[in-house]
């Protein structure tokens, strides 16, 4: 039997640069000096935060206080982002993720946890921290807290733990991370460096959470539905795909949440919402990203007139929640800031409307030829996306280019071309029926589209119409249109109630709150092109 050559495994490079084979040193140093550096708990019992709010009064405690015991005692633990020796004392700066706190470390007063010199010949702790810490070490510190006579609150350390000695420094703290892509791929650092970022991915789970609690506390169900399916709807996108080698069939990643969802509102469950990754595999800007994080709720027995005001109910909450006040300072993609109110209720109007009103653009009385000659000649659109292009999707399109940038406080856009969805029920306006128009609104903030929601089609007849018309578009070579979905139409022949269906993209949600330019900016670990 021939054996099997055995393949080499390159080490990185930065297994070859200076810092790494220095702190690799020092942790070999600080193991032989019996101080393990990688312990596995610590018992904290502060925050920075909570001690800067807690102590306010500068005279509290001295030094003298601190280094007697006297004064109040903390017990916190963190990353050392400042290093300083000073004499007989090293001053530094330990982050939590709450903040900084100030901290010293005393010739003869600071232990460390597993040190004990032997002889006189063995250095003294601070000299082992000063030798052996480096800035991004972790420590657990306990002490006793005082103010200097700078005026800022300080723990005095009496015992010192090492939690993890790092191999790898951090960013230079002057040019920082100055490199967005380097941002976005190495997270970590940038939440270490950057407290606005991490303030930002701080926000968006605050956010979450408070969503959740808001449909709990209406009634809401929440589920989970498969992200691995079958067949794929529920939006106009092109759908990533995968291979399922125990059924060897071909799978694709949902698009939307919609469909499943719609079939457990047959089966009974009257309101559910589910919260959970979306793919679409689409173009990568500043509002959108191929993976991204959807929130979908289902309410049986409602219409897009409840979820107007269930919508602008829970972006008021959160606000509120968060921030004390409807009103927010918040930034258009061009730097320009506005104070947005979200108080309720919003501006509500027709898409007709709106681009009468914004565009001064009465569609009804242009014909599809006009108002495709009008496309062409003030918009950059392409000519071939506009061929074949019916008169619902031309008022949508001339809504995209000459409206939506105008809708800076909210709104809800309601009543849309069927072109724009064959997942909506026609509109109960006999007129507006004929027209083609139906109950479907998004909400637009910072004129970014913040959500979409319709009275739920659950005609079974007309859904099919309209599903076999994407099917047909598929088979005509739309990649952004749906295969026939038998599945789902078997479910709505079963029946399913009058419904309300709501969509809300959390990324940008959290944009809005945060105040964040690009979506990269809210999402932990944003697709990135791979480096070399």
């Amino acid at each position: 039997m021939t054996p099997v050559k055995e393949k080499s495994i390159e080490p990185p490079e930065y297994h070859s640069i200076e810092e790494y084979q220095n702190r690799l040193r020092k942790l070999q140093e600080l193991k032989d000096l019996n101080i393990e550096p990688y312990p596995h708990k610590f018992d904290r019992k502060d925050l920075a935060e909570e001690l800067l709010a807690k102590y306010t009064d500068k005279d509290f405690a001295h030094f003298d206080d601190a280094a007697s015991g006297s004064s109040p005692s903390a017990t916190i633990a963190g990353r050392v982002v400042l290093f300083r020796p000073m004499g007989k004392n090293i001053f530094a700066q330990i982050q939590d993720p709450t903040g900084r706190l100030q901290v010293i470390f005393n010739r003869d007063l600071t232990q460390i946890e597993g040190y004990t010199p032997k002889s006189e010949s063995d250095p003294k702790p601070i000299k082992v921290l000063e030798k052996k810490v480096d800035f991004g070490d972790i420590l657990g510190i306990e002490g006793h807290l005082f103010y200097t006579q700078k005026g800022e609150l300080t723990l005095f350390a009496k015992k010192v733990t090492i939690l993890c000695k790092t191999l790898l420094p951090l960013p230079d703290k002057h040019s920082g991370l100055a490199d967005k892509g380097m941002r976005y791929r190495k997270r970590w650092l940038d939440m270490i460096v950057n407290k606005p970022a991490f303030d930002k991915l701080v926000l968006r789970s605050r956010i979450v959470q408070r969503i959740r609690q808001y449909f709990y506390d209406n009634n809401f169900l929440e589920v989970e539905t498969p992200v691995l399916q079958n067949s794929y709807g529920g939006a106009k996108a092109k759908p990533f795909m995968s291979h399922l080698n125990a059924l060897d069939q071909d799978m694709f990643l949902r698009i939307s949440i919609e469909i499943a969802l719609k079939k457990l509102i047959v089966g009974g469950m009257d309101k559910i919402f589910e919260i959970g990754k979306v793919f679409r595999n689409e173009g990568i800007d500043r509002t959108h990203n191929p993976e991204f994080t959807m929130l979908e709720c289902y309410a049986a027995y409602w219409d897009y007139n409840d979820l107007m005001t269930f919508t602008e109910n829970l972006f008021e909450t959160i606000a509120l929640d968060l921030f004390g006040d409807t009103k927010i300072q918040m930034s258009t993609e061009d730097g320009q800031s506005h104070v947005i109110d979200l108080k309720t209720p919003w501006k509500r109007m027709t898409m007709k409307e709106s681009i009468k009103t914004y565009a001064n653009i009465d569609v009804d009385k242009l014909s599809e030829k006009q108002m495709h000659e009008l496309l062409i000649k003030e918009t950059r659109l392409d000519k071939g996306h506009l061929k074949d292009a019916n008169r619902g999707s031309l008022i949508a399109y001339i809504f995209e280019e000459f409206v939506e940038h105008f809708l800076i406080q909210p709104h809800h856009i309601i009543d849309h071309p069927i072109e724009t969805t064959p997942l909506c029920k026609l509109h109960r306006n006999p007129e507006l029926k004929k027209e083609g128009f139906v109950e479907r609104f998004e909400s637009f903030i910072l004129c970014m589209e913040m959500t979409n929601a319709y009275s739920e089609l659950n005609d079974p007849l007309i859904q099919r119409d309209l599903l076999e018309e994407q099917a047909r578009r598929k088979l005509a070579g739309d990649e952004e249109a749906n295969p026939l979905d038998e599945e789902f139409l078997e479910a709505i022949c079963q029946g399913m109630p009058p419904t309300g269906g709501l969509g809300i993209g959390i990324d940008r949600l959290t944009m809005l709150f945060s105040n964040a330019q690009a979506i990269k900016d809210i999402i932990f670990f944003p697709l990135m092109r791979p480096e070399d």
